[in-house]
């Protein structure tokens, strides 16, 4: 890990954009769906903060985050635990001021005690829909440069097709910038625009001292959202900068493109440039390196320790623990932990939630584009 502190803090808000994801989040939330054989997706910015020196991070979370609990324990794996900082969970109703919030401004209204005693002068902020192994050390480089009062971090790509028919009032909101150079003129709410776009990654750098006013003046009137209700306000009052991300990122915002996003891991290329600038940590599960039994067949797939591999398996993302038993064929699929795929049983476009058991001989068949999903513990 690298060593050199920055002086920033981190927050992270694992339940935004739960809503683009219900079948994988009924008995979690979007931090703590699996992704790619062995990670949770709060693993890559988590992550990210860590390797940039930031080792004092809080989660708030809304609701569901057993799970999450589960997979981050002390945060030993990332080095975050420590007498001062380390790894913070705000669940709600910790404490009398921490309630099941709405949106970002009601949230950090219910840790501003918390952030009135910190002493680093910035604070990143970031949801967890996004892959990304993420460079916070440039981000904060380039907030220091621009002498910005805010700094957001942007990709330049088209809009998918779930957010353009993502419904008008829909509470999890998207947004797209216009600038005049680096500088956000225009922040745009779930617009409707072909053609590339500058869509927020909601990565966020401003000075701690200034968060702490923002969020005392939006929440005394009754706001609940930082972009819409504190940024888009103030951007002629503050100085908006935007950061162009040009790094890999895979974007999760519905069932399918987790689907799409984690069949891309099967290319070489997309698995070292998400890989490659900087190490991934994750909870250790001590267990044996996948066997792969005298007639198994294999093409193209991504496996995780402890899985057993008897039949056929192609394009695939195995899990930790999923077992593939003799005659069984297993093709363009997404397994998660401990998913048993019992003799001559056939899937192809499935995406299979932990514990799931497919019995002897059933077929199950989705589609490119209509993936079908097995709940969690299911026996099918």
């Amino acid at each position: 890990m690298i060593n050199s502190n920055a002086d920033a803090l981190g927050i992270i808000f694992p339940n935004s954009y739960d809503s683009f994801v219900p079948e994988l989040v009924s008995e979690r939330l979007m931090a703590s769906i699996p992704f790619a054989s062995r990670y949770r997706i709060v693993d890559f910015l988590l992550s990210s903060m860590v390797n940039c020196g930031i080792d004092n991070i809080s989660l708030i979370v809304r609701k569901n985050y057993h799970s999450l609990m589960d997979h981050l324990g002390s945060g030993r794996e990332w080095d975050l635990t420590r007498k001062k900082g380390g790894l913070n969970m705000v669940p709600p109703f910790a404490e009398k001021n921490v309630k099941v919030y709405n949106g970002r401004v009601e949230a950090l209204a219910s840790i501003l005690r918390f952030l009135k005693a910190q002493k680093e002068k910035y604070v990143i902020m970031s949801d967890t829909n996004l892959i990304v192994n993420f460079d916070f050390k440039s981000l904060i480089d380039a907030h220091v440069e621009s002498g910005a009062d805010i700094t957001i971090a942007y990709t330049k790509e088209p809009l998918s097709r779930d957010l353009l028919d993502m419904e008008v009032g829909a509470k999890d909101m998207y947004y797209t910038l216009e600038l005049d150079g680096t500088r956000v003129r225009e922040i745009h709410l779930n617009p409707k625009t072909s053609g590339e776009q500058n869509l927020l990654m909601n990565i966020y750098l401003l000075e701690r001292e200034l968060l702490i006013q923002q969020i005392r003046e939006a929440y005394v009137k009754g706001h609940s959202y930082f972009e819409r209700d504190i940024v888009m306000p103030n951007l002629n009052k503050l100085n908006v900068q935007g950061y162009l991300y040009e790094g890999y990122v895979a974007r999760i915002t519905s069932v399918k493109s987790y689907f799409d996003e984690n069949m891309k891991m099967l290319d070489e290329k997309n698995l070292d440039s998400l890989f490659s600038a900087n190490p991934i940590y994750t909870k250790i599960r001590d267990d044996n390196p996948t066997r792969y039994i005298n007639g198994a067949k294999v093409k193209n797939v991504m496996a995780a320790d402890g899985c057993i591999i008897e039949g056929e398996v192609e394009n695939s993302i195995l899990f930790r623990g999923v077992k593939v038993e003799k005659g069984a064929k297993v093709k363009n699929c997404v397994l998660m932990q401990d998913t048993v795929v019992e003799a001559g049983a056939r899937l192809e476009y499935i995406i299979s939630d932990k514990n799931v058991t497919v019995t002897v001989g059933q077929e199950i068949t989705g589609t490119d584009t209509f993936p079908v999903y097995v709940e969690k513990h299911k026996r099918v």
